[in-house]
């Protein structure tokens, strides 16, 4: 399941991987794209959803339609890794998971980006709070019987985290995604982290999305970075491949 709004490029460099991989149904899920992205997905071969925008409107429109036991939600800038798809269901396999995501990997060079990436890995270790960028997966009944991402216009993927982990563990898959810079490029790396974090603990004290929204993307340095694809010889990606699981869904 790939929620898309003018990811244009990203597309066309992601889809060719995942598009006709046995087993693997992709899906992407439009919110009114300006640019050729349903174009260029449906172009690719993979199936696409328009729906209202927002990245949880987008996923749930998306997994509605597909078919398989197992979703996979990726972002248009990230890549999976090789055999990912044995290994989301390796993880799901073991007694008490109800969800799991992939370790991140960053595609830029810098000791910043390796302190976001070991962050990462012990929040998601020790405190069970892989965020979206990790590509999360799940089986689709627990999906559908925990009512999908929260329509939460921020945080829906933190949301929904916490919603699965009430009915049991959260895997790490051993292997990594390899995700684009630009949004730690565009707005400074620590100015993002920080209004990342600020974003979190909004929430965690009763800010309401609606207005975490509106200060978060208020920050947001104006413009956009040139999107940012990864391949096997940017920095610390594990031989990335491209998204959905089909009989398992992306």
């Amino acid at each position: 399941m790939i929620p898309a709004l003018d990811e244009e490029a990203n597309l066309e460099a992601l889809l060719p991987a995942l598009v006709g991989r046995a087993g693997i149904e992709c899906i992407v899920a439009d919110g009114g794209s300006a640019d050729r992205s349903v174009e260029v997905a449906r172009a690719s071969g993979a199936r696409v959803v328009v729906a209202p925008r927002g990245r949880a409107r987008q996923m749930n429109a998306g997994a509605a339609s597909a078919t398989g036991e197992i979703l996979l939600f990726l972002h248009a800038d990230t890549l999976l890794p090789e055999g990912f798809d044995a290994l989301v269901r390796s993880a799901l396999a073991r007694p008490g998971v109800a969800l799991g995501a992939f370790r991140l990997g960053i595609c830029a060079h810098g000791i910043a980006f390796r302190l976001i990436e070991l962050a990462v890995a012990l929040r998601s270790r020790f405190l069970g709070r892989p965020y979206g960028d990790q590509a999360i997966f799940v089986r689709a009944e627990a999906f559908r019987e925990t009512g999908g991402f929260p329509d939460l216009p921020i945080l829906e993927d933190l949301a929904f985290v916490l919603r699965l982990r009430a009915r049991g563990r959260v895997a790490i898959a051993p292997a990594r995604v390899s995700t684009s810079a630009r949004r730690w490029l565009s707005g400074g790396v620590w100015r993002t982290t920080l209004r990342n974090q600020g974003a979190v603990w909004a929430w965690r004290v009763g800010v309401s999305p609606e207005r975490i929204a509106a200060w978060y993307h208020g920050c947001r340095t104006a413009g956009k970075v040139a999107a940012v694809t990864c391949g096997p010889g940017s920095p610390d990606s594990s031989s990335p491949s491209s998204p959905s699981l089909r009989g398992d869904a992306v």
